[in-house]
């Protein structure tokens, strides 16, 4: 049975997890390389095959992702691993954390605005190597690049970029990473849809959203 965001989010509070793009994220801070590996190694037989986790290993940390793969959603199942692998990195005297230095978990997409999306759709597909993931999305088989997903457009738009980015991040990350960029130079686009986004633009008028799980529909 699928969760809702709300459901999976209250259910990882505390954790040291956060819900990303319809996924659970969390670093695990090792210390070293090699402890890191260690984790990894224990963590993958908790796993056990069944196609929930993703990691990777950095020079002090761990990045965590677990979620039904197979399904593309998050169950039940994918809570109760992430909670084993809290447990499993506290054992070894290491923390799960969804807000920790030098950046928070987030997710990267790239959506593009196009005309004609089933004539656009084949060329990013190629050119980036990726596959199709549902809908209008291209996804990198490898799990390792953002998706990419493409928003109909009724007309032209030759003075507005027709590429931005869509940066999701914890919902208590939003705002701070909202003042940062407006302190960088950056312009507040629209709002109207916050918290599920925010619509900024830098001084040339490119823009990029900010996005959280709240403010959508379940």
């Amino acid at each position: 049975m699928a969760l809702t965001r709300k459901q999976v989010s209250d259910a990882v509070d505390g954790y040291g997890w956060c819900l990303i793009l319809g996924t659970l994220q969390t670093q695990v801070l090792a210390g070293s390389l090699a402890a890191g590996a260690g984790f990894a190694a224990q963590a993958a037989v908790l796993d056990d095959a069944a196609g929930h986790l993703l990691m990777d290993v950095r020079d002090d940390r761990v990045a965590v992702t677990v979620q039904t793969l197979a399904d593309d959603q998050l169950l039940p199942r994918d809570i109760d691993l992430a909670r084993q692998i809290t447990a499993l990195a506290a054992s070894l005297g290491m923390t799960t954390r969804a807000a920790s230095q030098p950046r928070p978990p987030q997710g990267i997409e790239i959506g593009i605005d196009a005309l004609d999306i089933p004539a656009v759709r084949p060329f990013w597909k190629a050119v980036l190597g990726y596959v199709e993931q549902g809908g209008n999305a291209l996804a990198d088989p490898l799990g390792a690049g953002p998706a990419v997903w493409f928003q109909q457009m009724d007309a032209p738009r030759p003075q507005r970029n027709r590429i931005h980015l869509d940066v999701s991040v914890p919902p208590g990350q939003a705002q701070p990473r909202i003042d940062a960029t407006l302190a960088a130079g950056g312009k507040l686009i629209n709002d109207k849809h916050a918290p599920a986004f925010w619509v900024l633009a830098d001084p040339e008028g490119n823009e990029a959203c900010i996005s959280t799980w709240q403010g959508r529909d379940t």
